[in-house]
């Protein structure tokens, strides 16, 4: 597996990705799949300190992360907060794990102080995923996203730095 800086050129396979999760899952609280112009334009965004990653596993990007900003105001601007986003046909070969530990590692770089991730209650393998590398639980938000007809917590975890 090689871990590599997305490109804007990625935005296709990443939007495929995305999508399935917007419409499959409540891995992302999107309620309507991203346009390929909108996908291009969240990979720029993400460009210089904080930056998108790509997972390719026999030359095929099979999964993403990002950091983005953890909140808008000045004094957050050390806090990040990170996504992940696995093909369904990749999942249990490592590529969440190879990404996050990627992720970790470019947000210390990078000079970040902490990383929060803010997850379903229904995504048990994210929860697992975050916590075998190194991210506590600190907190729940008790129905605050509503997905497929049901009410959702977040777990809001967090590694410092």
């Amino acid at each position: 597996m090689k871990i590599r800086n997305a490109t804007v050129g990625d935005a296709e396979r990443l939007m495929s990705i995305y999508n399935h999760e917007v419409e499959h899952s409540t891995a992302t609280f999107d309620l309507v799949p991203r346009t390929l112009d909108e996908q291009r334009a969240w990979i720029t965004d993400r460009l210089g300190a904080l930056g998108v990653i790509v997972a390719e596993h026999d030359g095929r990007v099979v999964g993403f992360a990002s950091l983005s900003p953890y909140r808008n105001r000045p004094a957050y601007n050390t806090s990040v907060e990170n996504s992940i986003y696995v093909d369904e046909a990749a999942r249990g070969l490592g590529v969440g794990k190879a990404l996050l530990t990627e992720l970790v590692d470019m947000a210390r770089a990078r000079g970040f102080h902490t990383i929060l991730a803010f997850i379903a209650s229904t995504e048990q393998a994210s929860e697992a995923l975050h916590r075998s590398c190194g991210f506590e639980v600190t907190g729940r938000h008790k129905e605050v996203g509503r997905k497929f007809g049901r009410w959702l917590d977040v777990t809001v975890m967090q590694r410092m730095l």
